[in-house]
């Protein structure tokens, strides 16, 4: 590719202006200029941080994106919406987002990989753009880019906090007042690595807000609505457990059975196979179009069959 530096664009960053006209990444700009792929008036540039000006000649070569070493794999998933540029999954309990020590198989992104017959390269790579995660036994609306312009859109909304996300969860305990703002930053727990907490030696940021939805005081049970402003790993868990009110279901965070006095109710919530926590709303701006996008999905079965027994009882 051979682009001739425009006025509007005299003074940008080489990296800067390969990523705009390509398309690429800036990192991925980056990466071709230290690998010599770029040449500024037919010579080499010394950094990817050196400014371009008026009428130089930029040519570069973008490589073709190499293919995931994951397989594909034939994994039912729900699809709520799908086109071009992203793909909307009502992901179930007990699955995998990406691929980890220990779940280089049967994720969601080996079943994308299997499904989407589109997708384009993402950082280099043809794969699925995974922009946030839910924890295995986490169900509900994820988003997913097929391509690096949606993944860079998606990636900005994250980073603005315009994406709008909502859960619905089930907890031990009646929380004082109707609502609640959750403000305790978060990282990996200093004492079991395994886990997240308050009690870490890297905290970053995050933020839940909460509102009480239905009360059980006879069975020490509530369901609260949850709306992220930031994004942490198990941050409605460790936040929820944080003020005394565990997930149902949710050991690593506190729950423990013998708060459930009704033993039929103790055995539902040991069927449902995942914590009581749903992603049942998501809202973001199309990459391409602008246009909002809302998706709304019923919660899961077990989660519902709890929920069916605290309402009739």
């Amino acid at each position: 590719m051979k682009v001739t530096v425009e006025k509007e664009n005299d003074r940008k960053r080489l990296d800067q202006f390969i990523s705009e006209v390509s398309g690429i990444s800036r990192s991925q700009a980056k990466e071709l200029i230290e690998k010599g792929f770029v040449l500024v008036d037919g010579k080499e540039p010394k950094k990817a941080s050196q400014k371009v000006k008026e009428g130089q000649t930029v040519e570069f070569e973008v490589p073709e994106p190499e293919p995931l070493e994951l397989q594909p794999e034939n994994i039912p998933i729900d699809i709520v919406y799908e086109d071009r540029d992203v793909i909307v999954v009502n992901k179930p309990p007990g699955l995998v987002v990406h691929p980890a020590p220990g779940h280089y198989s049967g994720t969601l992104v080996n079943a994308l990989l299997y499904h989407c017959k589109d997708l384009e390269g993402i950082n280099g790579t043809i794969r699925p753009g995974i922009v946030h995660r839910l924890d295995k036994d986490t169900a509900g609306l994820l988003v997913v880019a097929k391509n690096d312009f949606a993944q860079r859109s998606l990636v900005e909304q994250f980073k603005s906090r315009t994406i709008g996300r909502f859960y619905r969860a089930l907890v031990l305990g009646i929380p004082k007042g109707e609502s609640g703002r959750i403000e305790v930053p978060i990282g990996r727990d200093k004492f079991d690595r395994k886990k997240f907490s308050p009690r870490t030696t890297s905290p970053k940021e995050a933020i839940t807000n909460y509102w009480v939805i239905g009360k059980f005081p006879k069975h020490n049970v509530s369901e609260v609505k949850c709306k992220l402003e930031t994004g942490r790993t198990h941050q409605i868990r460790v936040h929820m457990s944080h003020i005394g009110h565990p997930l149902l279901g949710d050991r690593t965070y506190g729950y423990k059975p013998s708060r459930i006095n009704d033993e039929e109710l103790r055995n539902l919530i040991d069927e449902m196979g995942m914590h009581a926590l749903c992603a049942y709303y998501l809202s973001f701006d199309h990459p391409r179009t602008g246009r909002r996008m809302e998706f709304e999905v019923e919660l899961p079965e077990g989660y519902r069959s709890v929920l069916n027994y605290l309402n009739q009882r």
